[in-house]
């Protein structure tokens, strides 16, 4: 059979299993990298783990999400991953450096290298060949100790690419259009594999976008081939060096086909509250707008920005909108100083931001009550912006910056077009702002903990019979927003999971704590793709903590499904879709002999109802495995993929 790249890839990094769809493989890890926001509880379980090396290539220790240093929390939290860095033989990115997944791409991804990384958007590395892939933190903690990560074969979706895009279009309106087409749930179960003549028009940083936004499809990764523009991309970036050529076969078979002309590709915005409630800027007629962000690991790249340099020259920002921009890095950031973009944003009246996640993660810049913001990220669930009642769209950065000087969201077409934006020919990566791994003879013994550092809680082992209430009955797509809040009074205690299980759903309802404190055990029943958006484990953690023993869905999203698992937490599927209705908050569910029937076909007991309710739990024989020993971080520290437990 002809193979597609991403094939390729997995089968060069093949460790144990088959490559069959659906079937779990382990996989060679040969990079990883983690941000703050979900560094430390990484950090904290590689050293529970305490390898005496690390078993890839490179692993980068970014900080780019908890910037703002209002007391010692943050800090405290960067002190901590620093000496960590130090004592495990990692690369440490200081705060300033930049966006993690921009960074990455710009001075560490390699074609062909797998990339493991500790939030969702790690596939931003596939725009330039890499096989980057989003996980928990327990799963990049293993990596770094162990070298593997596990993962059920995905299927291939081609899209075949023609044309070339149009003046006033950015590959953010690529990817937007893309989820118009497939929605939040199109790429499940997918590696998105980029093909077709259009490809030549697209420059790395177009591709990583694409990539970027490949985790709102709820995709395993997103895939460009290693052709003549990565090349030139990694030469302008002093490391030619790293380019080698990769691509599928001719004739390649995939699961799926989605032909797409770049040439017919319009500016598009993403509506409140979903990264696919898409529509054509032109169709929704001329919305007042108060808020522009602009940056986030979606949109920062120097063409970016440059684009922006261009939309904003000779012109004001409109009295009534304030914006901000967000470089990705200190290279771009460094770049704009010297060719005078910073001074044309800053005559125009733009804030200028840090090289950091800001206000894409809810750190800072939010909206005020019911304000419009139009932002160039990647998500807009509702509350993520730090304001619950403003609506949040998704668009280009020319989008973004045209709206920002016309004072509502406009087509970038209502402007003159700024003209193709080039990269520089020589990047002159900033590298001052890296901390890289002394010999080990020198290192470290201990790290260092604040006081708002606390242990992750403990898993529990799995009892012979479940029985608990239902504490809460929610509907389709929530988020790990929803589970786990995020904003900028509750980032600096993602180390503390006692305090941030007081916040456990609070998007949804205002008493989860109380009432998982008050029926011990309990359960929560949900519907399709539940645990959609970001990586962070700490929507599987804060459960824990409050004594959540299983989660049941219509569906789960797959890296909280794992994170799930990894934690101790039970991922039920209804059999029935019927019965998810027939629940109510507050019934007393029964599953006996779980342990005997584990991996194979559940009946749940409706104890309020007198009903019996069929459910599935699809299990390798290692997530059997993992749960019957009380969570992942027990199993990995004996078990070698394909090999005899140590």
């Amino acid at each position: 059979m002809k193979k597609s790249l991403a094939l390729k890839l997995l089968e060069d990094h093949l460790l144990a299993g088959e490559l069959k769809t659906g079937q779990e493989i382990a996989i060679k890890i040969d990079q990883t990298l983690t941000q703050d926001s979900t560094g430390t509880m990484v950090y904290l379980q590689l050293e529970a783990m305490d390898p005496d090396k690390i078993e890839t290539e490179l692993s980068v220790a970014y900080v780019d999400h908890n910037t703002l240093q209002s007391d010692y929390k943050n800090p405290d939290d960067h002190r901590f991953i620093q000496s960590a860095a130090e004592k495990y033989g990692l690369v440490f990115s200081k705060p300033g450096a930049g966006i993690c997944h921009q960074v990455h791409l710009e001075q560490f991804a390699k074609p062909g290298k797998s990339l493991l990384g500790s939030d969702s958007h790690t596939p931003t590395g596939g725009g330039l060949g890499a096989l980057a892939i989003g996980a928990g933190g327990l799963d990049v903690a293993v990596a770094i100790a162990r070298g593997y990560y596990y993962l059920k074969v995905p299927k291939v979706y081609q899209v075949y690419l023609t044309g070339s895009l149009g003046p006033h279009v950015n590959a953010k309106d690529v990817i937007l259009t893309i989820l118009r087409k497939l929605g939040v749930k199109g790429g499940l179960g997918y590696i998105m594999e980029y093909t077709g003549p259009g490809l030549k028009s697209l420059s790395v940083p177009q591709r990583a976008t694409i990539c970027n936004m490949g985790a709102e499809l709820g995709a395993t990764s997103s895939l460009f081939p290693s052709d003549e523009r990565t090349q030139d991309f990694l030469r302008r970036q002093g490391r030619e060096e790293d380019f080698r050529p990769l691509a599928a076969d001719p004739d390649a078979s995939y699961d799926q086909t989605l032909e797409l002309d770049l040439s017919e590709i319009k500016p598009a915005l993403a509506c409140p509250h979903s990264p696919d409630a898409v529509k054509n800027v032109e169709e929704v007629g001329r919305i007042p707008v108060n808020q522009v962000a602009i940056g986030s690991c979606t949109n920062s790249s120097y063409t970016d920005m440059m684009a922006v340099v261009k939309i904003l020259e000779g012109r004001q920002v409109h009295p009534d909108v304030s914006l901000v921009i967000s470089p990705g890095s200190a290279t771009i950031l460094r770049l704009l100083s010297e060719n005078g973009g910073l001074a044309t944003m800053i005559g125009a009246g733009a804030r200028i931001l840090e090289s950091a996640c800001g206000p894409c993660i809810g750190m800072g810049q939010a909206p005020s009550s019911g304000a419009v913001s139009l932002r160039s990220f990647n998500r807009n669930f509702k509350g993520r912006s730090g304001t619950l009642d403003a609506d949040i769209y998704l668009a280009s950065p020319q989008t973004c910056a045209a709206s920002a000087v016309l004072g509502y969201i406009g087509d970038p077409s209502e402007l003159p077009p700024p003209g193709a934006q080039e990269e520089p020919e020589n990047y002159g990566p900033v590298k001052s702002y890296f901390i890289y791994p002394t010999d080990p003879e020198n290192r470290p013994k201990a790290t260092l903990k604040g006081p708002n550092i606390k242990p992750f809680p403990k898993t529990r082992p799995l009892p012979s019979t479940l029985k608990g209430r239902v504490l809460f009955k929610g509907g389709d797509h929530i988020t790990t927003d929803d589970i786990c809040p995020s904003n900028a009074s509750l980032l600096p205690y993602r180390s503390n999971i006692p305090y941030l299980s007081q916040f456990a759903f609070k998007t949804l309802i205002p008493d989860f704590k109380e009432r998982a404190e008050a029926s011990p055990g309990g359960l929560i029943v949900a519907g399709d793709n539940y645990g959609q958006g970001s990586s962070r484990e700490h929507a599987a953690l804060v459960p824990l903590q409050l004594g959540v023993q299983a989660v049941i869905a219509l569906s789960f999203a797959r890296i909280h499904r794992q994170n799930l698992i990894n934690s101790g937490i039970l991922p039920l599927v209804f059999e029935n879709p019927e019965d998810y209705k027939s629940i109510n908050e507050g019934d007393l569910l029964e599953i006996k002999d779980l342990r005997d029937q584990l991996g194979r076909g559940l009946v749940l007991r409706n104890l309020s109802q007198n009903k019996d309710i069929a459910l599935s739990l699809p299990l390798s024989d290692r997530e059997k495995k993992v749960l019957l020993q009380g969570g992942y971080l027990n199993y990995a520290k004996t078990h070698v993929p394909g090999g005899k437990e140590n």
